[in-house]
Parts: structure tokens; sequence; C-alpha cells
């Protein structure tokens, strides 16, 4: 999940977060805990270079004629993404064949989770702005994260509704609905996309505008199941996606690219 205007999160290329930071403790792609003391030799510290160049190499970086990077379907990346796609392209199977009381939905997490933003970090050497956020989103259409846009469709066909959770601000609202669908999802309308706005925060948000990426979510799942849906799945590529509740598994998906306390 980039969720990449959410501009009070600690935004770090994990590159950063493992090596300079001493003692983080990685779960999942993310860190889900850091002790903030100096390192006391360059021994502790990662060096960049070699760690972008494992990133690239991990989603299997091609360059278009264009100059921009693209993941590529034969990536290590794309295998691990498939491997959680089938486990739960099962679960929600079997929760079809076996319960069929209720609205039944899924959650997608927008960035690293539904949309890629490979080419985005590459160009930006992993450094995120607002402003330039904000103008590459409105001018360039993101892929699909590998497979996510079949599994969404398929979860839909089999009587699941899916809804969309991100941290992007309300004023990308038609832009991104735009890219999701370019790319194969499900309608993202007003109704089954949920955006960030510190402007005029949900009622249903006790945190208001100051939520953090959990509370966000996760308040925005409990306002999802007052409207009588049981989150049977919830997708996302930060811990901060699926913390909190309000949904009966969650799906972690790989990014080893920032991370979103």
């Amino acid at each position: 999940m980039l969720d990449s205007t959410l501009t009070s999160r600690t935004r770090k290329l994990t590159t950063l977060a493992v090596g300079v930071v001493a003692g983080a403790v990685v779960v999942g792609g993310g860190i889900a805990a850091a002790d903030a003391a100096a390192p006391k030799t360059d021994r502790q510290i990662t060096n960049m270079t070699d760690e972008v160049a494992k990133i690239k190499a991990y989603y299997g970086d091609t360059v278009d004629a264009k100059g921009e990077h693209w993941a590529s379907p034969d990536s290590n990346y794309a295998n691990q993404v498939r491997g959680i796609e089938s486990q739960a392209k099962k679960y929600l199977a079997q929760r079809v064949k076996h319960d069929h009381s209720g609205k039944k939905a899924i959650v997608l997490d927008v960035d690293d989770t539904s949309l890629s933003t490979y080419n985005y970090e590459l160009e930006t050497t992993f450094v995120y702005s607002p402003a330039g956020n904000a103008q590459y989103i409105a001018t360039k259409t993101m892929p699909a994260v590998f497979g996510m846009n079949d599994l969404a469709t398929w979860a839909e066909q089999q009587g699941y509704t899916v809804f969309y959770i991100t941290g992007r601000p309300e004023e990308q609202r038609t832009p991104t609905a735009a890219n999701l669908a370019a790319v194969g999802f499900p309608a993202a309308d007003s109704s089954h996309l949920f955006m960030k706005n510190k402007t005029s925060p949900a009622p249903y948000l006790p945190c208001g505008a100051n939520c953090t990426v959990t509370e966000y979510k996760s308040g925005t799942r409990a306002h999802i199941e007052s409207l009588g849906y049981d989150i049977v799945g919830n997708f996302g590529d930060q811990n901060s996606d699926l913390a909190g509740g309000h949904a009966d598994k969650g799906f972690k998906l790989p990014n080893p690219m920032y991370y979103l306390p």
C-alpha cells in the first residue's frame, strides 16, 4: 500500500529501515518495530545501491523505450503474489460453498495491492513528494498488481462485493477510479471506493482527520460491516492495512519498497 498522500506517514525505503535503523524487526516485508539507536559502525548499514539492485532483481526490472520501469510477470515478486492469490481464491471459494448467509465482501488496498507503484518508485528513486505523486497519479496509468484484477473480478462473480480502502486523498478519486477500471478491476464508484478526506473526515471515524493508517482502515472496515457485510477477505501490502480487526482473514502482499506504520 503506497497510500502515498498520507502526509503523516513514515515512509522508508526498506533498505534504510533495515540497514540504517539498528535492531529492526521485519514482518512480511514491513518493519514491525525498530530501535532508533544510531549504528555504531558502517558494517551495520546496508549499502543502498546494493539493496536497490536486489529490489530490481526481485521485481524482474524491465525498461521500455520511454525509460519506464516494469515488473516482469516471470519475476520472483510475481510468483510470490500468485501463490498468495491462489491461497486466497481457495479460501474465498470455500466460504462461498459452505456459508450461504449474509452479504459477503472483500476489501482491497489500492497502492501495491491493486495497482503497482513500481515504476513510480524507480522514477523518484524511492523519494516521495505529495505534489509529484499527485501529478503521476493524474497523468499515468499504473498496472494492476499481477493477477489481483482477475482475483477481484472472480470474487465479484462468486457473489462478493468488492470494496477499496485507500489512503489516497479524496482529491484523487477520479484518476484512481479510472485507473482501477482501465486495468480490469470491478467498479470503484463512490459506494465502493473509500478515500482519505482530511477536510471532511467520515463521521464514523472517531479519530477524524488524525487517524493512523490502522485506525482509518479498520474504522472504515467497521463501517462496511455496519452496512450488513461480512468482510471475508482483507488484502493489503502493509501490516497496517490488515491490523485492527473487522475482517475474517487478512492476506499480506509483498512490498519491499516502503513501510507504513
